[in-house]
């Protein structure tokens, strides 16, 4: 295990991150994304809410911009984040708080925290996001996008053959994200692959379109609460 605690696996996705494996310490903040986390055995997760009284639970929602702190963690838990402008964001908002019963007895989920995270991915608030898109000019567009940065939603509506209004509506409807957010989820996930084929964090930023490392550690710390550099030491990509 690393020395701040984390050691497991993880899926990053546009919209989400899905995180199964030991849950450690991470210093106060409030991220971009709405959280879900929760421990599968153990005496639950001690954790400090925006005035930094500590409190203990089993599994907690955080909604975006919501200053908190991971006091001490857990050997096997699970950590899921959305955007908060996604369907599942927006219903895991209006549940901030205590989240026990909307996380299933560990007895009740796979052994694995990673397949435990997935599962509970599976039936979240919100319902599942689209696996693919229905819609052919959708379709287009999500073929086109991997790889690129600073990608307007008019050029994406010239690929999809759509209005700019018609495109972004499908994105909502059919993905449950909006435009700009999916595609500063795709940047964050190009960057995890290359920092995870052992690129540096500068070279991982500039190959996803982020100014320098900095910047790219300021976007991940703002959605994640930790550095970038905890995920590339002791967390396997999936």
């Amino acid at each position: 295990m690393s020395a701040s605690g984390w050691a497991g696996r993880v899926r990053l996705r546009p919209g989400g991150l899905l995180y199964g494996g030991a849950v450690g310490a991470a210093t106060a903040h409030a991220h971009h994304s709405v959280q879900v986390i929760a421990a599968l055995d153990g005496d639950g997760l001690l954790m400090a809410g925006p005035g930094g009284e500590p409190f203990r639970c089993r599994a907690y929602v955080v909604p975006a911009g919501v200053r908190h702190r991971v006091l001490a963690g857990t050997p096997r838990g699970v950590v899921l984040h959305y955007d908060p402008l996604s369907s599942a964001g927006r219903a895991l908002t209006a549940l901030a708080g205590d989240a026990a019963g909307l996380v299933p007895a560990a007895a009740d989920l796979p052994a694995d925290p990673f397949e435990a995270a997935c599962a509970l991915d599976r039936v979240r608030p919100g319902g599942p996001a689209a696996d693919a898109a229905a819609h052919p000019g959708l379709a287009r567009v999500l073929a086109w996008l991997p790889g690129r940065d600073r990608v307007r939603l008019s050029q994406a509506a010239e690929v999809a053959c759509l209005s700019e209004s018609r495109l972004a509506h499908l994105f909502r409807a059919e993905l449950g994200l909006p435009f700009r957010p999916y595609v500063l989820w795709l940047r964050l996930m190009r960057a995890a692959e290359l920092a995870s084929r052992g690129h540096s964090l500068t070279d991982a930023a500039h190959g996803a379109g982020f100014a320098d490392g900095a910047h790219l550690s300021r976007v991940w710390r703002r959605m994640f609460g930790i550095p970038p550099s905890d995920f590339t030491r002791t967390i396997q990509w999936m």
